[in-house]
């Protein structure tokens, strides 16, 4: 049995104006290719397939388009769970359509839970892998609020709520998993085999590595929602996570890991290596071993080629000069971004970078100076845009412009989030 897991596509998402459909098309094609090259088996998809919870038309071409050439390939199964970014009803409204691709899509949480349990079959319809396909798990769907609560009793009740939420899902998987293998040994006396249990999941854990300018949201309020490895029960042989954007391991173990985007999302994963995750399970034990409960996976990790090339260039004038006419001599076709660090005053920066990228194949997309930035007072950013700075540090920046206290700032910054963090969770019921 051979697994791809991939996640975080954000098919749609946009880089300082600049649309990036022919990177997305390009990576799916090769995602195909890749499939098809490695004889997967089964594609797991863990969440943020597209950027907005309202994808455009050319987005949803490109996912559907590609859903359809996976179902003519080799693999048997699709496996799509719905990320903090998408609209869990837009993910779900065709989903008993692709079912007959054998394409599983789970968008929210669902009365019951054995929705999210998912058994697999091969062409000859013996199960061969079971998928607990757990989507983003809103605040809503683990936590009962109740009034006079504090912050402290909300985390806790998040944390718990994963915890109990993946430890029922598992708990049926296992089940299923020993109904079947009972039928299977009765009826062919396979006393060696048994099936995977594989989970996804779309969620932050304590210590996973971000970058700046990543785009990745906090999902909870509070600082203890980064859930830790130790909540995900033990007998699962792989967990497929997603909504970090660098690929890396969960508490350092080689079966619970993040895929990472497979595009860069902004400049500063730019010198970041994406790849996806291949996991393949031999279905046998060999003669002599003691327990099937646990098999060994093998991992490999298959890089993803930069469809579009980001550099992020900063110094003093001359050092940024001199790189950029490096890359004008190797006629590569480079997105740049350009931090100007230098001690000198540089009011006519982007004149001078459009000039020097003349005949080119450079396109300069951002452009921060910040010699002005160090000089203006009052943190009123005259080469600063919205895209520099999150919706947490717009609030803070209003409340020290309204001379609010530092007594009563920790309380109210704690009820913006819980404002925003509604406002996200509305937006994504309503769509």
């Amino acid at each position: 049995m051979k697994i791809l897991h991939t996640s975080d596509w954000h098919i749609g998402r946009t880089l300082y104006g600049r649309k990036r459909y022919a990177e997305f098309e390009a990576f799916l094609s090769w995602l195909v290719e890749t499939i098809q090259r490695e004889e997967i088996d089964a594609l797991l998809v863990a969440g943020d397939v597209f950027d907005t919870t309202t994808p455009s038309n050319a987005s949803q071409t490109l996912y559907y388009r590609f859903l359809c050439r996976v179902a003519a390939s080799c693999c048997r199964h699709v496996v799509v769970i719905a990320g903090n970014h998408d609209s869990p009803s837009f993910l779900n409204a065709p989903r008993e359509l692709l079912k007959t691709l054998d394409v599983h899509v789970v968008g929210s949480v669902s009365e019951y839970l054995n929705d999210e349990v998912l058994v697999l079959k091969n062409e000859n319809g013996v199960p061969e892998l079971i998928v607990c396909a757990v989507p983003y798990l809103r605040d809503r769907d683990i936590r009962l609020v109740e009034v006079g609560e504090s912050v402290e009793d909300k985390e806790r009740k998040l944390i718990e709520g994963i915890r109990s939420h993946y430890s029922e899902v598992v708990a049926i998987a296992i089940r299923k998993r020993d109904e079947l293998l009972k039928q299977l040994r009765k009826r062919a006396q396979l006393i060696k085999q048994t099936i995977p249990i594989v989970a996804l999941g779309h969620l932050f854990t304590a210590g996973g590595q971000t970058v700046e300018g990543d785009g990745v949201r906090e999902l909870y309020v509070g600082s203890l929602a980064h859930v830790s490895s130790g909540i995900f029960p033990d007998s699962l042989d792989y967990l497929a996570l997603g909504h970090l954007h660098v690929p890396q391991k969960v508490g350092g173990s080689e079966i619970r890991r993040y895929s990472g985007s497979p595009l860069s999302m902004g400049f500063g994963e730019a010198r970041q290596q994406k790849s996806v995750v291949i996991v393949e399970f031999d279905a046998h034990k060999e003669q002599g071993s003691q327990s099937i409960e646990n098999l060994q996976a093998k991992i490999t990790l298959i890089p993803v080629p930069a469809f579009q090339m980001l550099e992020r260039v900063e110094g003093d004038w001359k050092a940024i000069s001199n790189r950029i006419l490096e890359l004008s001599a190797t006629e590569s076709q480079v997105w740049l971004e350009v931090i100007f660090k230098g001690n000198e005053i540089q009011k006519n920066l982007r004149e001078r970078l459009d000039a020097i990228i003349a005949g080119s194949k450079l396109e300069v997309l951002r452009v921060k100076n910040t010699r002005i930035i160090d000089r203006v007072l009052n943190q009123i950013h005259d080469e600063e845009t919205l895209d520099d700075i999150d919706v947490n540090e717009v609030f803070e920046r209003c409340l020290a412009a309204n001379n609010v206290s530092n007594t009563q700032r920790p309380e109210l910054i704690q009820a913006y989030k819980e404002v925003m963090m509604s406002l996200y969770e509305d937006e994504r019921a309503h769509r």
